[in-house]
């Protein structure tokens, strides 16, 4: 069984009388340990995808599995604690809080579960080691550069050890040399923890790090290649 599981997924919004579907009748796998980037031109279901993997939106028709969880199944508040554990989501604003110090930034959704202060500094000191930033813990937000932002809000979304990690156009917001910073450091996170990735990215030069290639258009998947080593 494949980590991820999209069947016939499809989602559909209503806008006053019109009917708008950014996905349709989707049918993919995701393998653990992948590292799959998502293309296409804006409104080709990218965003939209990464949303129902996420648990933030909920599937019109068609089945989600995850980790061998029915996710398409499951009720609002069930959602909730599913994602708090399994999903871990970059975002490319980063949407660190500024009033917390990068520290208090990754320690943020520890807050949700069942552990003690010392395993939440354990996590905490763990998770801004492995991005490289373990010397910026006592920053805020504004002391740092972009790229160190970034690091941080990667930090935030892997300290749950979660079971996929999301990315949405996490270069887009970072200068050249910054974006293959960080988007090295999503390999690393890929190839030596086996964490599993799904980037969306309208940069064809971040492909490089991905092994898969999928590019969708009007909802639906029009192309499946392997990536090359960036």
């Amino acid at each position: 069984m494949s980590l991820i599981e999209c069947r016939q997924l499809t989602r559909t919004y209503r806008r006053g009388s019109e009917e708008i579907t950014p996905l349709r009748d989707l049918n993919l796998d995701i393998e653990a340990g992948g590292f799959v980037a998502l293309m296409g031109p804006s409104g080709s279901g990218k965003t939209t995808l990464l949303n129902l993997l996420a648990g933030i939106d909920r599937p019109t028709s068609g089945t989600l599995s995850i980790a061998g969880d029915p996710v398409h199944t499951l009720s609002r508040g069930a959602l909730a604690r599913w994602r708090s554990t399994h999903v871990g989501y970059i975002f490319q604003l980063y949407n660190l809080i500024p009033v917390l110090t990068a520290y208090e930034n990754v320690e943020l959704p520890l807050l949700l579960h069942s552990l003690s202060r010392s395993e939440r500094h354990d996590r905490v000191s763990e998770a801004l080691e492995s991005v490289g930033i373990e010397d910026r813990y006592a920053h805020y937000p504004r002391q740092l550069s972009g790229g160190q932002e970034q690091r941080v809000a990667i930090a935030r979304a892997i300290v749950t050890k979660p079971t996929i990690l999301l990315a949405d156009e996490p270069t887009g917001d970072l200068d050249r040399e910054s974006a293959t910073s960080v988007m090295d450091l999503l390999a690393q996170l890929n190839s030596e923890q086996g964490r599993t990735i799904v980037m969306v990215t309208h940069d064809p030069r971040t492909t490089g790090w991905a092994d898969t290639v999928l590019h969708l258009e009007k909802g639906q998947l029009i192309e499946h290649t392997i990536g090359e080593t960036a």
